[in-house]
Parts: C-alpha cells; sequence; structure tokens
C-alpha cells in the first residue's frame, strides 16, 4: 500500500507544472494533498480514478486540503470540531481498517516582529492548542472501531535539527520556534503518533520536503522536512520505505514542495 503526502501549492498551478502526470506514475492507494487553493467548481480533472474527498473551506484562493483514495471512503469529515473548520484546514475519512487524515497547519509568524507577524504567531498557537487534543480523540476513536489512524500533511515545523538544514540560524524563525517544536514533541510518542519517516532514517539529515524558490536552495538541497506521516504504532510497524519524491531538476518542479511517499505492507 503506497501512500503520499503533497503540498500543491495550488493545484491549477500545479496541474501546469505536471502534477497530472506524477499522480498517474506514483502508484499511490492515497495522497494526501495541501494548498489546493481552488473552489470545488474549479478543480482542474486530473485525479483519474481516485475518489476525491476536498475540503475548500471559504477564504479565497488559500488553503484547501483533500484526500485522494482508491477505496470510497466510509464516513467524511471536514474540519475537526472548531472555529478553524471553515479555513479548509483538515479533511479526515474512514477506509476500511483505516482512518486517514490531511492537513494543513498554519505557517505562523514570530512575535518579535510587526502587527501582522504576532498575528499569525498567535493564531498557529490557537490552532496547534485546539488541534491536540482532537488528534487524541481521534486516534481512540479510530481504534474502538478497528482502525489504524494516519495523519499526514505540511505541519509547518521542522521538529528536528536533522529536519532543517541550517537549523543553527534559524532558532527563531517560524517553523522552528522551541515552543512549535515542543508542541510536536508532545503529539508523538510509541503509543500514540510515530513520525514514520523518522522512523525509517534515523539521524540523518532530511530527507527534506520543502525548498525556497528563491536562488540555489533547491539545487544545493538546502531545504526543510515540514511534511509528515504521523501514524498509530501498529500501522507505523508496517512501514516498508519512505522516500521524498525529489524532482529531477529545479524547471521540473510541481510545486516548491515534493511529494514524501511511503509504503506499507497491506
Amino acid at each position: 500500500m503506497r501512500i503520499a503526502t503533497f503540498n500543491v501549492n495550488g493545484i491549477r498551478a500545479a496541474t501546469r507544472r505536471g502534477f497530472a502526470q506524477w499522480l498517474a506514475g506514483s502508484g499511490c492507494d492515497i495522497v494526501a494533498l495541501q494548498e489546493v487553493r481552488c473552489p470545488d467548481e474549479a478543480l482542474p480533472d486530473v485525479f483519474g480514478g481516485y475518489h476525491l474527498t476536498y475540503h475548500a473551506g471559504d477564504l479565497p484562493g488559500r488553503n484547501g486540503v483533500a484526500l485522494l483514495t482508491r477505496d470510497e471512503p466510509q464516513i467524511v469529515r471536514h474540519g475537526f470540531g472548531h472555529r478553524f473548520d471553515h479555513e479548509g484546514r483538515y479533511v479526515e475519512v474512514d477506509l476500511p481498517g483505516l482512518r486517514v487524515a490531511s492537513l494543513y497547519l498554519p505557517k505562523g509568524g514570530v512575535t518579535d516582529a510587526n502587527d501582522s507577524e504576532r498575528a499569525k504567531y498567535a493564531h498557529k498557537m490557537t490552532f496547534m492548542k485546539a488541534f491536540r487534543p482532537y488528534l487524541a480523540s481521534a486516534r481512540r476513536s479510530a481504534a474502538e472501531q478497528g482502525r489504524e489512524f494516519l495523519v499526514m500533511g505540511d505541519y509547518n515545523i521542522a521538529h528536528e535539527n536533522c529536519d532543517l538544514h541550517n537549523w543553527r540560524t534559524n532558532q527563531r524563525s517560524s517553523g522552528f520556534l522551541p515552543e512549535e517544536r515542543e508542541w510536536f514533541t508532545t503529539i508523538l510518542g510509541p503509543r500514540t503518533l510515530v513520525d514514520v519517516v523518522r522512523r525509517l532514517h534515523p539521524d540523518t539529515p532530511g530527507p527534506y520536503s520543502w525548498w525556497t524558490w528563491r536562488g540555489h536552495a533547491f539545487d544545493k538541497d538546502v531545504g526543510w522536512r515540514i511534511d509528515y506521516h504521523l501514524a498509530t504504532p501498529g500501522l507505523a510497524s508496517r512501514a516498508l520505505a519512505a522516500s521524498v519524491d525529489r524532482a529531477d531538476s529545479y524547471d521540473a518542479r510541481v510545486s516548491d514542495h515534493a511529494p514524501v511517499v511511503v509504503d506499507y505492507e497491506d
């Protein structure tokens, strides 16, 4: 069973850059998408034979999360029962033996800057505070139904030093703040949720999943690992291989993110 998460940075732009070709050749059974950034009625016809579950939200041109599944979902949940749900940041479906979700966590900001940055920081922190108990309840609910739980997506947090290239110079940057990293630590545990890629690639740099469009960051692999598969221990133990489907060149990129792909034993 091959599963991927991919922040497409706008599905219409990604389509022009080759998203449909990537999807057709991916061999994925499930794909989580973030930053789809498109109203329902304008979605391009690029999803092939997948069942599409989409939560666009009501912020034009922003956010939007989706799940592409070979199996038709048994239950669909848009949002997690909080005031943030209208933003289109979380969607979840129940499949046979699996509850799977796509998350786009707010990017955030810093407190030692202007009012806009401070507001973004507060927004992200409030979202994380609300989302943490939901993760626990959803995991327990899935277990009661005999399902594993997988929450994929763009968390906009590099958890450890090995999750970004220039960690020393980014310790006061949004996405690597101590309080963000501590929050991420609290949602992980050997009996709760496991960072699947890190389990398979312990103590090695990356593999990075995001590089700025600017300069030569992509060519030099100066990136961040902010896109994750977080799985319950039973599913995590079935992960056989994990990789980032990095484009061969800057010009071949579909997005500023690359798909994070994990093969799980059926």
